[in-house]
């Protein structure tokens, strides 16, 4: 994907969240910095994508036990030279649930969201710079569990505060379409 045009997705993404608005910025100085935003090669961070996945009735969201942080998460992971960053989620959601049905429902960003990676097997810590997308698919078609995953489910929105406190999913389960209040 080209840098320019990744700055222009970025910088028209508008949103009410105060959080999101300083991860808008640090992402526009990101990429402004690095000609190397793709993939895993520049050390200190990279651009991701990531897929929020919700059910046809709105009432479900797609999450997955990450095995390297042991955390639920939405599924993503890093970006390829040769893809968007929407393209990428929409590969990356594929992988990680085994589903083929999956229906892009805004080519529009979600959600954005930058957050440190631990160290791990003597990779250093860096950033993600986290892209967002929302999907559909059926929840009742069936998951694969990747090599990457402990577990893929759909959990009730309701439920959601019983797998993960992180004010990043909590946020994303408010700007659900049929789920706003």
């Amino acid at each position: 994907m080209n840098k320019h045009e990744l700055i222009k997705l970025i910088d028209n993404y508008s949103t009410d969240y105060p959080e999101e608005k300083e991860y808008k910025e640090q992402i526009i100085s990101f990429l402004n910095k690095n000609d190397i935003f793709l993939g895993k090669s520049n050390k200190q961070g990279h651009i991701t994508s990531s897929a929020w996945l919700v059910s046809q009735d709105r009432r479900k969201v797609l999450l997955t036990h990450h095995r390297k942080l042991d955390k639920w998460l939405q599924l993503g992971g890093h970006t390829e030279e040769d893809e968007t960053v929407l393209t990428s989620a929409l590969r990356e959601a594929k992988e990680e649930s085994g589903l083929l049905n999956i229906k892009v429902l805004s080519e529009d960003i979600f959600d954005i969201d930058v957050h440190t990676i631990p160290i791990h097997k003597g990779e250093k810590e860096h950033f993600h710079y986290d892209i967002r997308f929302i999907f559909e698919a059926n929840h009742e078609e069936s998951i694969v569990v990747s090599s990457e995953s402990k577990d893929v489910k759909w959990v009730d929105i309701d439920e959601i505060s019983m797998y993960s406190e992180s004010q990043s999913i909590l946020r994303m389960v408010k700007k659900i379409p049929a789920n706003r209040n």
